[in-house]
């Protein structure tokens, strides 16, 4: 073994600090070879500003006896009433012989305000043992496979409520995607007109409330949206892919837009794109023009429809 020397540069009062721990991290009556141990000092009622330095124990550690960590403080307990705390430090030792090892004492030099002083701890010793092995009577034996023991009826009636279970999650999955895909298609199927949907979503922007600076730009993007909506499904136009300029290029070819219709709905469209685009703020009087102008061209629209399926 390796002996660890203490130098302290200064001349300071060596006050006996008691016992050092040395406790085993295996929970086992005896220490054996390999095993680490935790190997430190616990020091209690230490004042807030109190400062501590340890020796190092890197040269502890060689080939019979090895440094796995090194010094590590852990504050157990506090009094926040008289300002101190219990703490713990440690360093964690393997051995890797067997025999009685004398471990060195543990100094900590302690550093107040007010004085400093150096605590030892006296180490206790540390016995190694090894697993027992008689040469003469020890004999090598081929490794044995792994023992099988056969399959019993309740472990077989396990596997098998296991099995149905799987079974039956399997089941309700595939009949809950059918029966939503039935759903979907139900849906599909009872779709409102486009005209219907276009005024329900227009509806839900009726209030005055909307007209707020802050909020005009979700208004005005609420409304080109549900008439765009509309107009893909009336006309067959991608409108809500489409710039205003675009969408009204397209809608002067063939479609049956009276010029005032037209120039209404377009001039609403634009002053949408100043509010979104431009952060225009527009007055009331433009404000309460909107959704009138929207349903009118809805439902004109959808009258215009109507008419042609009549004829």
């Amino acid at each position: 073994m390796r002996a660890l020397v203490f130098i302290l540069v200064l001349l300071l009062d060596i006050i006996p600090g008691g016992e050092a721990f040395l406790r085993p991290l295996q929970k086992r009556d005896s220490v054996l070879v390999a095993d680490q141990l935790a190997y430190g000092f616990r020091l209690e009622g230490v004042q807030e500003g109190t400062g501590l330095a340890l020796s190092d124990f890197a040269p502890l550690s060689g080939d019979t006896l090895v440094l796995v960590r090194n010094w590590q403080l852990d504050t157990l307990k506090t009094s926040k009433r008289h300002h101190t705390y219990d703490i713990e430090g440690s360093v964690i030792i393997a051995p890797f012989e067997p025999g009685t090892y004398h471990l060195p004492d543990i100094g900590v030099l302690r550093v107040t305000p007010s004085a400093s002083d150096t605590l030892v701890f006296t180490a206790p010793e540390l016995e190694v043992k090894t697993l027992p092995v008689d040469p003469e009577t020890f004999e090598i034996h081929d490794i044995k496979d792994q023992i099988r023991y056969p399959l019993t009826w309740g472990e077989a009636l396990r596997i098998l409520l296991c099995l149905l279970l799987a079974a039956g999650v399997v089941f309700g999955i595939v009949l809950l995607v059918r029966r939503r895909r039935a759903r979907g298609q139900g849906e599909a199927v009872r779709r409102d007109p486009p005209h219907i949907v276009a005024l329900r979503k227009l509806d839900a922007y009726r209030s005055e409330k909307f007209w707020e600076p802050s909020r005009q730009k979700q208004f005005y993007s609420g409304v080109t949206d549900a008439l765009k909506e509309y107009i893909d499904a009336r006309y067959g136009i991608d409108a809500p892919e489409m710039t205003t300029a675009e969408l009204f290029a397209a809608l002067r070819e063939g479609r049956e837009l009276g010029e005032d219709q037209r120039r209404a709905l377009q001039e609403l469209f634009e002053r949408a794109d100043f509010v979104k685009f431009a952060k225009y703020i527009a007055p009331d009087t433009d404000n309460a023009t909107v959704l009138p102008t929207a349903v009118k061209f809805v439902t004109d629209t959808y009258q215009t429809e109507l008419e042609e399926e009549a004829a």
